[in-house]
């Protein structure tokens, strides 16, 4: 069970909230599917910041972080590795969809995150 009392750093609580202002086209339209509950009573919350990281979307519930990894993450894959270690060693499930798979699969998309949700939920979601 993650332990959410852990310090958030202002700076990354800072970045955080910009970022909800600031999402990429890939995570507006899977947040439009993940925000108030939608997605069978799972609630998500967007850039949700965890430690000294910043989550794309998280749902505490199942212990789930989803990332949506553009082009910047090919050039990055040592960082993104270490953080999804220290992730799952808060005990999330990290899982990683990429910009392409958003834009042009998302029912697929969609149908892989309520089986990641399904499978790490405490309890029936509130609907």
């Amino acid at each position: 069970m993650p332990d959410m009392r852990q310090r958030v750093r202002p700076k990354t609580l800072a970045n955080a909230r910009a970022l909800r202002q600031a999402l990429t086209a890939s995570e507006q339209k899977l947040w439009a599917h993940l925000r108030a509950r939608q997605l069978e009573g799972f609630k998500f919350r967007r850039q949700h910041p965890i430690g000294r990281f910043i989550a794309d979307f998280c749902c505490l519930a199942s212990h789930l972080i989803v990332e949506v990894d553009g082009d910047s993450h090919v050039e990055r894959p040592e960082y993104d590795a270490a953080r999804t270690a220290w992730l799952e060693g808060q005990g999330f499930r990290v899982i990683r969809f990429t910009n392409a798979d958003v834009q042009q699969r998302l029912e697929a998309v969609l149908e892989a995150i309520l089986a990641a949700c399904e499978e790490g939920s405490d309890s029936a979601p509130l609907l």
